[in-house]
């Protein structure tokens, strides 16, 4: 029982409520965070992808003749240079104009999916596939015949099968990575549809 009147209240009583910190940040602040660093390592991976295949391209260019392979692991792995109108490993010979057109589809698909990232296993298969397409499609602009219709540096031969370049490597690579990811059910903003609410950032 209080002896006067107008005591206060116990910091001790329930009814009273609990201080809060005017530190305190939003429940979202964290996130927004995440994302932006997920968007930043994206970014990084696109920029080292991009810059690898264009110095090799360079490289390549410089060093090697047409029509006069070198071997690396035997005749499984050799550089063998040439110029390449078509798709990735020389597919599609002759539709020039569609794949870069299909090229620039998928950096809209790359942008626009990059708004919920949301998982470090997609910022990698994002970066590498933004890196590798951006590495071709500087090809198809810039190089001979013309823009849209330049044709594709390509160096690395593979058992004497097919030719590709670097930047066939890290899209190769992203698209096996995406396939794992939609293995394991990990959504481009990192949620499992088992779990049921948002998990980011630790589901790679």
């Amino acid at each position: 029982m209080q002896d006067e009147t107008g005591t206060p209240l116990s910091a001790t009583d329930p009814q009273q409520p609990a201080p809060t910190s005017s530190h305190a940040e939003p429940a979202s602040h964290g996130a927004r965070v995440s994302r932006r660093g997920l968007f930043g390592l994206l970014v990084v991976i696109a920029v080292v992808s991009y810059a690898a295949d264009q110095l090799t391209k360079l490289w390549a260019l410089a060093t090697l003749v047409p029509g006069d392979p070198i071997d690396v692991v035997g005749e499984y792995l050799r550089l063998n240079l040439i110029r390449n109108a078509g798709a990735a490993f020389s597919i599609g010979n002759g539709a020039t104009w569609v794949l870069t057109l299909i090229a620039f589809a998928v950096l809209v698909f790359i942008i626009v999916t990059a708004r919920r990232l949301g998982s470090v296993g997609w910022a990698w298969a994002l970066g590498m596939l933004l890196g590798g397409s951006l590495g071709n499609l500087t090809d198809r602009m810039l190089r001979e015949p013309g823009p849209g219709r330049g044709h594709v540096v390509d160096f690395i031969d593979y058992f004497g099968l097919f030719i590709g370049n670097v930047a066939d490597i890290f899209i190769v690579s992203a698209a096996i990575l995406i396939g794992l990811l939609a293995l394991r059910g990990v959504g481009v903003d990192g949620r499992r549809p088992e779990r049921g609410r948002h998990e980011a950032g630790a589901d790679a």
